[in-house]
């Protein structure tokens, strides 16, 4: 698979089988994907992956934890600006209507909603996650770097025949995996990512992208 292609095909896969991913694989991809840019090569990610047992008890913990509507684990960081401005806050719209289309589920099933983001804390089935976080002392560029190693990461995935799914939700139940992998006080918990087999029975739909000209402005003259 070209690089072109592994970019083409990764996607968000909200639905995987149980087929185990081999240890040596992720160890292939985890290795390879440190040569990600980081700059003054700080290499500023922390990563756990988790798999067996001990993901099963993250899975089970955290999907009760919000059956039950307990309180979410205040997050280190903030996800969004309190206002959205557009198009960010069209584009977020425009995805989430997309995303329960999908499902056939209609804005005002909230049930139905809630058991499909449910569904996160469950890995969509996968079975190994991974836990990405960074040290609180670091700053905005650092943080960028990490965007740019979990992307590297999810290529190689694709590279692998794998799919992935990077979930900030996790960041809402972090206590529950901090529980499993015990990460020094010095770290934030970014993101988790579910790694596996795709199951190809889950619907889906593919989101849409802006417009080149929104995005990129070409200087030439």
């Amino acid at each position: 698979m070209d690089v072109y292609e592994a970019v083409a095909t990764r996607r968000a896969v909200r639905g995987f089988t149980d087929e185990p991913v081999p240890r040596a694989v992720l160890e292939r991809v985890l290795t390879a994907a440190a040569w990600a840019p980081s700059g003054s090569n700080l290499q500023p990610w922390h990563s756990y992956v988790v798999t067996g047992a001990p993901l099963a008890q993250i899975k089970k913990v955290a999907v009760g934890r919000v059956a039950a509507g307990d309180d979410w684990d205040e997050r280190e960081f903030q996800l969004y600006p309190p206002v959205l401005k557009s198009p960010y806050g069209d584009r977020r719209s425009l995805f989430g209507k997309e995303r329960y289309s999908a499902l056939g589920i209609v804005r005002e099933d909230w049930e139905a909603r809630q058991r499909a983001a449910i569904a996160n804390w469950d890995c969509f089935g996968a079975p190994a996650a991974l836990f990405c976080y960074i040290d609180r002392d670091l700053g905005l560029p650092q943080w960028a770097d990490l965007g740019m190693y979990l992307q590297t990461v999810m290529l190689l995935l694709r590279a692998e025949g794998l799919h992935s799914c990077p979930q900030m939700a996790w960041s809402q139940v972090r206590k529950t995996v901090a529980d499993v992998v015990s990460p020094p006080a010095e770290l934030i918990l970014f993101c988790g990512m579910s790694i596996g087999y795709e199951d190809v029975t889950v619907p889906y739909v593919r989101h849409s992208r802006a417009p080149l000209d929104e995005t990129v402005t070409f200087i030439d003259v």
